[in-house]
């Protein structure tokens, strides 16, 4: 997929797609027509893939900004949002996520879920999680070379964690990971989207049905209780819900391991800082600089106004959407001096890789507490882990709505 700047006598520059796609030389670094835009100012006028137009923020402190302002909406259903695709004429109600909702509706869902994800009940899973990545390493050790790093380790990982903090039977997980990639390509019509969603939505549904009958210690079951105990949330809202953490719970720290695995790998100095270090400090800062390096969530956070707002000089109207891309906010050279260089030193635990405001990431707690154990381990365990294949050979993942790669050749 390509983008081009089409000339315009707007004095705001367009753009024929966003989100736009890597270069083949950088694919590490957010699209070049991104810098552009951001060397340029923080707010521009772009054209989206319908013919809509919509405002491209691209720096760091007007997207902050913006998250965090309630006169901005992440209602899919409001007038003027900038979708990301074609949606579906047919598509069921069941499937609207609580992210795709605002205040008061999205507070209510949300604090539902938001006690298992505290930090101190993370913290209290680090020992599991470790045993589980040190239980793959061992296989992954045990097993033929060269493997593929995505498929033994990367994906088993977080698909492991969510399963057993949701109460998901893991042996399910081709059965979700496989809807899942349909869910999130971007190359799926939205017909094959609402199927696939479908299909997750009736599999989870069917699932809270045997925990409200036969409930475990595990969080769906607590959805279910307060269903059955209290009537706040239905069943239909309950596999909604399980639905968003599920998929967001493996796919995303999926790909930020193999994604991070192979940036470290092209940034040797980096790996070995990384790898020499037991200091759980060096560790946590290199997984905030990884998320704002990386940025795999790449297709940008999408809002509408629902009132004037003044921002940066330009007034931002009512039902006018926003295109808030985090890739290249997390390169803002005003925030992150020499923002295109990795350096796990760097203090870079402001970035928006998990977004701001009441919308931000209700997982990030989890995600860092297996990132740390997953970068804290592998490298060390494994310390001649290297590429199996050129990197010229790696396929990324430009046709998602999260980027990485679809598998990674490794050996040791």
């Amino acid at each position: 997929m390509t983008s081009t700047i089409i000339s315009t006598d707007d004095a705001w520059p367009e753009l024929s797609e966003v989100p736009t796609t890597r270069a083949t030389a950088a694919p590490f670094d957010p699209p070049p027509e991104l810098r552009t835009f951001q060397d340029a100012g923080p707010l521009h006028r772009v054209r989206l893939w319908n013919g809509d137009s919509a405002w491209l923020v691209t720096r760091h402190a007007e997207q902050r900004r913006l998250l965090a302002d309630p006169r901005v909406s992440a209602d899919i259903e409001r007038p003027g949002f900038p979708h990301q695709t074609r949606l579906d004429p047919n598509r069921p109600r069941k499937g609207l996520s609580f992210i795709s909702m605002d205040d008061p509706e999205h507070s209510r869902l949300r604090r539902m879920v938001t006690a298992p994800f505290m930090i101190k009940r993370m913290e209290a899973m680090r020992p599991a999680v470790q045993q589980i990545v040190d239980e793959l390493i061992d296989e992954l050790l045990a097993g033929p070379r060269p493997a593929d790093l995505v498929d033994a380790f990367a994906l088993p990982v977080p698909s492991l964690v969510i399963c057993r903090l949701l109460g998901v039977p893991y042996e399910d997980h081709d059965f979700f990971q496989d809807n899942t990639k349909v869910v999130i390509k971007r190359d799926s019509s939205p017909e094959e989207r609402s199927a696939a969603t479908l299909r997750l939505h009736e599999y989870l549904y069917d699932l809270m049905g045997r925990k409200i009958a036969d409930p475990a210690d595990d969080l769906l079951s607590e959805l279910a209780e307060r269903r059955v105990r209290t009537g706040e949330l239905t069943r239909e809202e309950a596999a909604d819900m399980a639905r968003l953490l599920l998929i967001a719970g493996h796919e995303t720290t999926a790909n930020m391991i193999a994604l991070g695995t192979l940036a470290l790998l092209r940034h040797p100095d980096q790996l070995a800082l990384l790898r020499e270090s037991d200091d759980p400090d060096t560790v946590a800062s290199a997984v905030e600089e990884l998320l704002r390096y990386l940025n795999i969530a790449h297709s940008g956070r999408r809002r509408v106004a629902t009132a004037d707002i003044e921002i940066a000089d330009t007034v931002i109207r009512a039902g006018e959407g926003l295109v808030l891309v985090n890739e290249i906010a997390n390169r803002d050279p005003a925030v992150f001096p020499d923002p295109d260089r990795l350096d796990i030193r760097r203090t870079a635990r402001q970035h928006v890789a998990f977004g701001f405001g009441v919308h931000q990431c209700l997982g990030q707690p989890l995600a860092r507490m297996e990132l740390q154990v997953v970068y804290g381990t592998l490298y060390r365990r494994i310390p001649t882990l290297h590429l199996a294949i050129d990197f010229d050979q790696v396929q990324f993942k430009h046709d998602g709505f999260v980027y990485g790669v679809y598998d990674l050749p490794i050996t040791w």
